[in-house]
């Protein structure tokens, strides 16, 4: 026979006084299942320790639960271990296509959380049945192949010490020992999956349901700080913040330290604004946060539902003595459990067994504390209904037992079932068969157990359930893990809602799922989503703002600057729009920028076409009256070839300006620029050589004066010369050096995309204005100077006039030019151009074609008349 061994470390916790042995043999599952004697003092109602009894008191605010006084510390739901572990025995040894000539067996023994019983019951397992001789066996029948290890890391970790030497396997269905470079612990195989690997799934589900404000309780040993390292960083780098780190320090001896633990978490808990919970620790740790809410003193005040979020090693259960508890608390949490499929046969293999079954030693005690009644020929003082053995498992709260595996007895059942496939494989293969059995087809000995390792790691099988076994090279089971809901009612019954999965084998981008409608929250949420933030969401427009000394999670919403949006909420900064988009007024959105340019079909463009139009034709209105008067006075007597080549330009003028109009171009925008400052510096240069000329011939009057050689028309049309030349020379070096060209303008308007034409250098294009600048301002100084002149046909005055409105313009024209933006830019320049040709226009030539037109008899030969 082939013996499995369980060690339990929670379904008789913490026992105390002398030795108290219960070991349990099973040979093909016939002989009775023997119960040896309970040795050792236990007095109920106190909290058992090693050293003796520490008495309690503890107020309870609600009813105290029925039984509470003598009444063993037993965890119910922890006998569905033993009863998968027969389970799962029973159905390899009637399965003959896995192990045809062997029959499997076990051994099962109580740990009693103590490390001196732990290595005591696995020597008993390495020697001879009954005789606790270290390296002495004798029994043939009964060889010893694997050790199933306990639920808590430790007790498996002590168990390593022993086998590590023997080379024998162990399984681990419980928390994953710490282990070191002291610790041995080469055969260990973890039939659930790395506790590590749920860590994503966890950090997935509060970013899922954008919790980002989060507590935490965790069991105080090397696993829950090993976890909260971890996980802390895993949080710090996603941007969830803990509202709270609390360690429950879980030992009998210093009770008092407990109660006032568990008084300050569950204060911190309730006070907590943080809605989630996230609970780290041992399968037991679930009864022990039961207390927390007897710790809540006030009483008027309603407890705060939170959302507790379970890892894998975490069960709902409770001690027997916890019956009439309430768990509202935890009613709606989210639980990680390692992957389990149901077996329809263990449903019916729980409802065949009885209380009355001799070969199960632990049914009576279990059967006594869960239905709380007593069998007649039992020797225990409980006072209670008799046990009819009709109660039914199925009536049981799921807080005690569940007629659904267990995640810990699916693991249990799958360790037993990689054991025999092992062992199955090992058997038929032709070159170990050969080498290990004798002549008389001895079965395997001691000595062959570490050839049981190879096969254990290449394993791979489907179980009753069409799951997949197999261990990787470390020795864990490849799995992933299940998300259940938790239903709870009021009398500890369970309903466990499958609502998601994570597979690590998975592509990261489906490797969590979740149902979020299959979801039934606290009803202190009123069924809706939790939110657990330690502020309000920074909704799309606004971004967030850290307050000073305390937290990330911890902020303010500041709205975003102009030009910017936030189109997510709690967006740590605001993000800038392209360059060819904007933001909206709500500042959560970009959209396309509209292309702009001042058309001929706008208002604007019109009203300037128009205008242009006009003043073109009423200087060529006017340039006719000239020229049809050409030989009178008031034409002649100031140069008319400069009267001509003045109205000439700004005729050029008005219509230069409907180049500014429509979409720039190439050919015009080198044109605009050069061909309006041109221009102007010819008109301009008229002007001053008119007033030259007014000057000069006034001069030229007094006797003796050498001023009239300078007189006559080359002097005009030498100061136009000149002065066209040098503007036409800075032009061609501005479009030589760096020209105009179409260009895009993208932030002057923060809706629009305005089409216009670039200056180039901007040296050149502020030196053709300056010298256009120059040439006004010399000839308003002249003109200015030369106003009272006698003469009758002086033009002084009217040029003076006249350049005072041109300077005004222009000298306006920069600030405004400076503040416009988009194409009202181009709009400013025409009005400019528009109204400083228009002032010259007018103020020099209408009073002119007054006298010509409408009073002709001032239009007489009298070229200089003196006041005396």
């Amino acid at each position: 026979m082939l013996i499995l061994v369980i060690l339990l470390v929670s379904f008789f916790p913490n026992m105390v006084g002398k030795a108290r042995t219960v070991k349990c043999i099973i040979h093909d599952l016939h002989p009775p299942l023997h119960k040896y004697n309970k040795q050792g003092d236990l007095i109920l109602g106190g909290i058992p320790t090693l050293s003796g009894l520490v008495p309690v008191s503890i107020d309870f605010r609600k009813q105290p639960p029925v039984g509470l006084t003598e009444e063993i510390l037993l965890i119910p739901k922890n006998y569905q271990h033993i009863l998968a572990l027969v389970f799962a025995v029973k159905e390899i040894n009637e399965n003959p296509q896995i192990l045809s000539n062997f029959t499997l067996g076990f051994h099962i023994y109580d740990s009693y959380d103590n490390a001196q019983r732990t290595y005591q019951a696995t020597m008993l397992l390495l020697s001879s049945e009954e005789r606790l001789i270290p390296n002495y066996i004798c029994d043939h029948q009964h060889n010893l192949i694997a050790v199933i290890g306990g639920l808590d890391s430790i007790v498996s970790r002590l168990i390593a010490a022993v086998l590590d030497i023997y080379k024998i396997p162990q399984f681990t269905y419980g928390s994953a020992p710490v282990m070191n470079d002291k610790t041995p612990g080469l055969f260990f195989y973890q039939t659930t999956p790395p506790e590590s690997l749920q860590y994503p799934g966890i950090l997935s589900l509060f970013l899922y349901f954008k919790w980002f404000w989060v507590g935490i309780i965790a069991i105080d040993n090397d696993n829950g700080e090993r976890f909260l390292q971890a996980i802390s960083l895993i949080f710090f780098k996603s941007g969830i913040c803990l509202a709270f780190v609390e360690r429950v320090f879980v030992y009998f001896l210093h009770i008092n330290y407990m109660l006032q633990q568990g008084t300050k978490i569950s204060y911190e808990l309730m006070s907590s604004t943080a809605n989630v919970v996230l609970a780290h620790g041992e399968s037991y740790s679930m009864a022990l946060y039961g207390w927390l809410s007897y710790f809540y003193e006030i009483q008027t005040e309603r407890l705060k539902g939170k959302v507790w979020i379970a890892t894998a090693q975490l069960e709902f259960l409770s001690f027997a003595w916890q019956r009439n508890w309430e768990a509202d608390v935890f009613y709606g949490a989210l639980s990680f459990k390692t992957h389990s499929n149901d077996i329809p046969e263990f449903r019916w293999f729980l409802e065949s067994i009885s209380p009355f079954d001799s070969k199960d030693g632990f049914i009576g005690d279990f059967w006594q504390q869960v239905f709380t009644c007593v069998f007649p020929n039992s020797m225990e003082d409980n006072v209670g209904s008799i046990c009819t053995g009709k109660e039914k498992l199925e009536n049981l709260p799921g807080a005690f037992f569940e007629m659904v595996m267990t995640t810990p007895s699916y693991s249990i059942y799958n360790a037993v079932q990689a054991v025999a496939h092992a062992i199955h494989d090992m058997t038929f293969s032709n070159i170990k068969l050969r080498a290990k059995r004798d002549a008389q087809g001895q079965k395997l000995q001691s000595q062959e157990r570490w050839q049981l390792h190879h096969f254990l790691r290449s394993v791979s099988f489907n179980n009753t359930a069409q799951d997949r076994i197999t261990f990787n090279q470390k020795g864990e089971l490849v799995t992933g893990f299940d998300v259940f809901n938790w239903i709870i009612f009021s009398n500890l019954s369970l309903q466990r809602v499958k609502v998601g999965n994570l597979d690590p084998l998975a592509p990261p981008d489906q490797m969590f799922t979740i149902n979020d409608d299959a979801i039934t929250w606290h009803s202190w949420f009123n069924g809706t989503r939790p939110l657990s933030l330690c502020s309000e969401h920074c909704y799309p427009g606004s971004s967030k703002k850290v307050r000073e000394g305390e937290q990330f999670c911890c902020y303010d919403c500041v709205r975003c600057p102009e030009g910017k949006i936030s189109d997510k909420e709690d967006m740590n900064e605001c993000k800038k729009c392209s360059d060819k988009d904007y933001a909206n007024e709500n500042q959560d959105f970009c959209y396309p920028k509209i292309i702009t340019f001042l058309s001929y079909k706008e208002p604007l463009g019109i009203t300037f076409t128009f205008l242009a139009f006009l003043f073109f034709s009423m200087t060529a209105l006017v340039l006719g009256i000239f020229m049809t008067h050409h030989h009178t006075p008031i034409v002649r007597a100031n140069n008319q070839s400069l009267t001509y080549t003045l109205l000439i330009s700004l005729l050029l003028s008005f219509l230069c300006t409907l180049l500014f109009i429509g979409k720039p171009g190439k050919v015009v925008c080198l044109l605009q620029q050069t061909a309006l400052g041109i221009i102007f510096s010819v008109a301009v240069s008229c002007v001053l050589a008119k007033t030259i000329t007014v000057v000069l011939a006034f001069m030229a009057t007094k006797p003796g004066s050498r001023m009239r050689k300078w007189l006559g028309k080359r002097l005009a049309s030498s100061i136009v010369l000149s002065c066209f030349l040098i503007q036409a020379g800075l032009c061609i070096g501005w479009l030589t050096i760096s020209p105009p060209f179409p260009d895009m303008d993208m932030h002057s308007v923060a809706e629009e995309i305005v089409l216009h034409c670039s200056t180039g250098s901007m040296i050149m294009f502020y030196s053709v204005l300056g010298y256009l600048g120059f040439l006004a301002i010399i000839s308003f100084a002249m003109a200015f100077f030369a106003r009272k002149l006698p003469d009758t046909f002086n033009e002084a005055k009217f040029i003076t006039f006249s350049m005072l409105v041109f300077c005004s313009v222009w000298l306006s024209f920069i600030p405004t030019y400076l503040s416009s933006k988009g194409k009202y830019t181009v709009a400013v320049e025409i009005f400019s151009t528009l109204a400083s040709s228009a002032g010259l226009l007018g103020c020099i030539f209408f009073p002119k074609c007054y006298i010509i037109v409408l009073r002709p008899k001032l239009n007489k030969v009298q070229i200089m008349r003196k006041k005396y």
